[in-house]
């Protein structure tokens, strides 16, 4: 059966190991969209993170952003759905990791940006600016992600670790080679924000192909009626995925999807 919807992960699944988008995944895409077929773009980035990707995806359509907290129109640059993080919870989950796993800090992922506290010292580097203090001064009613990192523990373990002691509480998941968790309200992931929207379209699980590489499209992999992990994906994900598309270094995207749709 032809997809009647393609979603996909961005890094490590649509863009390359230089997270750009190649001129043939750009055709592909393009020419899906043309027969009548949306892209959704379903991503943990948040919506900073995704300014330079919109002209090369087509500047149109809808992405569901941070893991599902966020749907956002593509074409009018806005916010159409937020699914935020409770204040009174997220402070209750930072605080019992704090206690558990010593070295934990928190920043805030917003529907209009970035917070966080002093110690929290990602990877990617920051604009001068960034709203700065303890978490319960720069906390508020945007906050679609309540993000945790550690400098010492492994990933995986982190993430273990966590949803073991928060797991009841929020979403807990990764998507990074480092230790760095991304907890969105309980009952949030990709997979229950893509499935609201399809219904939003009329479209059924069954008629939906996704694609992804991480721990965090696990859910959507699994909701979807059609699932491709990527050659370079996490082992959890290919365990749960129905077959296996080349990696992102070799277009695997657009090389299936020509494919599906004799393109």
């Amino acid at each position: 059966m032809t997809p009647r919807l393609v979603a996909t992960d961005l890094d490590g699944t649509l863009l390359d190991p230089d997270g750009k988008v190649s001129d043939r995944t750009r055709e592909v895409l393009l020419a899906v969209e043309a027969l009548g077929v949306p892209v959704v773009f379903v991503t943990g980035r948040p919506i900073r993170w995704m300014d330079e990707l919109w002209t090369d995806v087509g500047g149109h359509g809808l992405a569901i952003c941070s893991n599902g907290g966020i749907v956002y129109d593509v074409a009018t640059h806005t916010v159409r759905n937020a699914l935020t993080v409770p204040r009174d919870t997220a402070l209750a989950v930072a605080n019992t990791l704090r206690k558990a796993v010593p070295g934990t800090f928190f920043a805030l992922e917003k529907t209009g940006g970035f917070a966080r506290e002093e110690g929290f010292m990602g990877r990617h580097r920051e604009p001068l600016g960034i709203p700065t203090g303890p978490l319960e001064s720069i906390f508020d009613d945007t906050v679609v992600k309540l993000l945790a990192i550690h400098h010492e523990i492994g990933p995986e373990t982190y993430w273990r670790r966590a949803e073991e002691l928060v797991g009841t509480q929020l979403e807990v998941t990764w998507s990074s080679s480092f230790s760095l968790l991304e907890m969105s309200a309980r009952g949030v992931t990709k997979a229950t924000t893509l499935a609201r929207l399809c219904d939003e379209l009329s479209i059924d699980a069954a008629d939906v192909v996704a694609f992804g590489d991480m721990p965090n499209d696990v859910p959507m992999l699994e909701w979807a009626g059609t699932s491709y992990a990527m050659e370079n994906a996490h082992p959890a994900v290919r365990r749960v995925a129905d077959h296996v598309a080349p990696g992102n270094a070799d277009d695997g995207v657009a090389t299936t999807l020509a494919r599906l749709f004799a393109l």
